[in-house]
C-alpha cells in the first residue's frame, strides 16, 4: 500500500466543487449530530517573522463515509514581497481511521481556497434570499474566486460586484470571470447592497457598515480567522441573524471576536450554528429575516471532507504520485 501526493493542480482536479459543497454540508451536520471529533485550532505565533502557524485535526463519520486528517498551514503577510511566496500555504495529510496508513498527503492552499468557498455556498443557500442573483464581494484576493464558483452553485447569480483597494486585483478578477457574469468593479456599498456579500479581506478595522448593505442581503465573514481581524461593524452583527460556524472558534478568532471580548455582543446575540441548521434543528431564513450574517473561521472538519472528495476522485482520474512513504516495500 502506497500514499498518494497529490499536487495543488490535482486537488483543483478532484475537488469539483458541487462534490464539496455536498461533502462540506455534510461535515457540518456530522458534527452537530455529534459524529466527529474536532480538537481546537492551535496556533504557533512567530512575531520574528510576522506570521503563523495552525494545526487543524479532525476526524468525522457522514454515514456513508468516515475520514481523518490533518492540516498543516501558515499565514504570513509578508512573504509576496519579501520571498515571492504565498501568504498562506497548507499541507494536508489524510489517513485512514480504520489502519492510520496515510493515504495521501496534499496541498491544502487548494484544498483551503475549495472548502472555504464551499462553507460560504453552504451558509448561502440556506440562509440567503431563494432567488438571489446578485453576489458582492470585497477582497480580490485568492478566495475571492472559489467564493463566486462555489455561490454560483447555489443561486442562480448573474451579477457580481467586486471591490478592491488594487485596481489590479480587480481588474484581473474581471478578466477572469467576464464571460460567464456580468461582474465590474464597485464601491464596498454597491457589492454590500447585492443580494448575496462575502467579505474575503485580513483587516482589523472593519469595512462594512450598516449603511453599505440591502434590506435582505446575506453576508458570509470569511475574512476573520485569526485574533483582532473585524470586517463587519457591530452595529451589523448585532442587528443581523447571527450564524456561527464554531462557538469556540468564532469566540476566539471569528468575526465576533472583537465584540465578544469587548462585552459588546454575547450569546443572545448568536442564532445558531450552521450545523444546526444544516441539521434541521434550526431554522434557515425565514420571511421575517433582514440581514442575515455567516461567521466563518474555516473548520478542521471542512478540511477532512474536502480531502476526502479529493482521494475518492483521483484514482478515476488517474493522477497523483503513489510513493513508498513508510518504507513497507509494497
Amino acid at each position: 500500500m502506497q500514499t498518494l501526493l497529490l499536487s495543488s493542480e490535482d486537488v483543483d482536479e478532484n475537488a469539483q466543487m458541487p462534490d464539496v459543497i455536498g461533502a462540506v454540508e455534510d461535515a457540518f451536520a456530522a458534527y452537530e449530530h455529534g459524529n466527529a471529533q474536532m480538537p481546537a485550532k492551535s496556533y504557533i505565533d512567530l512575531p520574528q517573522y510576522n506570521g503563523d502557524f495552525r494545526s487543524m485535526p479532525a476526524y468525522l463519520n457522514a454515514e456513508s463515509w468516515d475520514a481523518a486528517g490533518i492540516k498543516w498551514v501558515n499565514v504570513h503577510p509578508d512573504n509576496p514581497d519579501d520571498h515571492d511566496l504565498p501568504t498562506v500555504m497548507g499541507t494536508m495529510i489524510y489517513s485512514d481511521p480504520e489502519t492510520a496508513f496515510p493515504l495521501a498527503i496534499m496541498d491544502g492552499t487548494e484544498l483551503t481556497m475549495k472548502r472555504t468557498g464551499a462553507a460560504a455556498a453552504v451558509a448561502t443557500d440556506y440562509l440567503a434570499v431563494e432567488d438571489a442573483t446578485s453576489l458582492g464581494i470585497v477582497g480580490a484576493g485568492v478566495q475571492s474566486y472559489t467564493q463566486l464558483d462555489a455561490i454560483a452553485e447555489v443561486r442562480p447569480i448573474e451579477e457580481v460586484v467586486v471591490s478592491d483597494v488594487r485596481d489590479d486585483a480587480v481588474e484581473r478578477f474581471i478578466d477572469r470571470y467576464d464571460d460567464e457574469f456580468d461582474v465590474r468593479g464597485g464601491s464596498i456599498s454597491e457589492a454590500g447592497h447585492c443580494d448575496v456579500l462575502s467579505t474575503v479581506t485580513p483587516v482589523e478595522d472593519p469595512l462594512v457598515s450598516a449603511d453599505d448593505l440591502g434590506e435582505h442581503t446575506h453576508v458570509n465573514a470569511m475574512g476573520a480567522d485569526a485574533e483582532g481581524k473585524h470586517e463587519i461593524a457591530d452595529e451589523v452583527l448585532l442587528a443581523a441573524k447571527l450564524v456561527i460556524d464554531d462557538y469556540k472558534q468564532c469566540t476566539h478568532s471569528g468575526e465576533i471576536n472583537v465584540p465578544w471580548n469587548a462585552g459588546v455582543l454575547d450569546d443572545d446575540d448568536i442564532d445558531g450554528e450552521i450545523g444546526q441548521i444544516v441539521a434541521g434543528e434550526r431554522p434557515g431564513r425565514t420571511a421575517d429575516d433582514g440581514v442575515t450574517v455567516f461567521d466563518s473561521t474555516g473548520l478542521a472538519i471542512q478540511d477532512v471532507a474536502t480531502a476526502h472528495v479529493v482521494f475518492e476522485h483521483a484514482d478515476e482520474n488517474d493522477n497523483g504520485t503513489p510513493f513508498d512513504l513508510l518504507g513497507l516495500g509494497n
